[in-house]
């Protein structure tokens, strides 16, 4: 009963394992699906993390190589994402070590926007992320 309706109402069956896993009756409980959807929120929460990432550094790129298009929606995206990026971070401290792969991903993805959305070609960016983790998430930090 629980395998199909995995497949036919994630929703019921979230709530289904829930209540089976709190009374105790582990035996009831979908272990396999369990097990499979806890590894699926642990990779989410490392995607969570690439993605705030490669917003910030692809708006630090537009911040260093337009600087005449700076502006205070440009800032506010940067101090949002810092904030955010903490907030994360905060609540997944097991994240911390994964920072320079996840930096690596984030950078790789955001010269590519950076590239796109100020119509400068790829090649005028750096190939790997300029800045030390702590110079990003610095409130004081702005390219020059």
């Amino acid at each position: 009963m629980s395998a199909s309706l995995y497949d036919s109402d994630f929703y019921a069956w979230a709530n289904e394992q829930a209540a089976l896993l709190r009374a105790g009756k582990l035996s009831a409980a979908d272990i396999e699906h369990i097990a499979e959807e806890i590894e699926s929120m642990g990779r989410s929460e490392k995607r969570e993390l690439v993605n705030r990432l490669t917003v910030l550094l692809m708006h630090l790129l537009k911040w260093q190589y337009q600087p005449l298009l700076q502006g205070p929606s440009w800032r506010t995206t940067v101090r949002i994402q810092r904030a955010d990026i903490a907030d994360h971070l905060d609540d997944n401290p097991s994240l911390k070590s994964q920072i320079p792969d996840t930096i690596t991903r984030a950078y790789r993805k955001a010269r590519m926007e950076a590239a796109a959305e100020t119509g400068l070609p790829e090649a005028t960016f750096p190939t790997a992320c300029p800045w030390p983790f702590e110079q990003i998430m610095d409130a004081e930090f702005w390219p020059e």
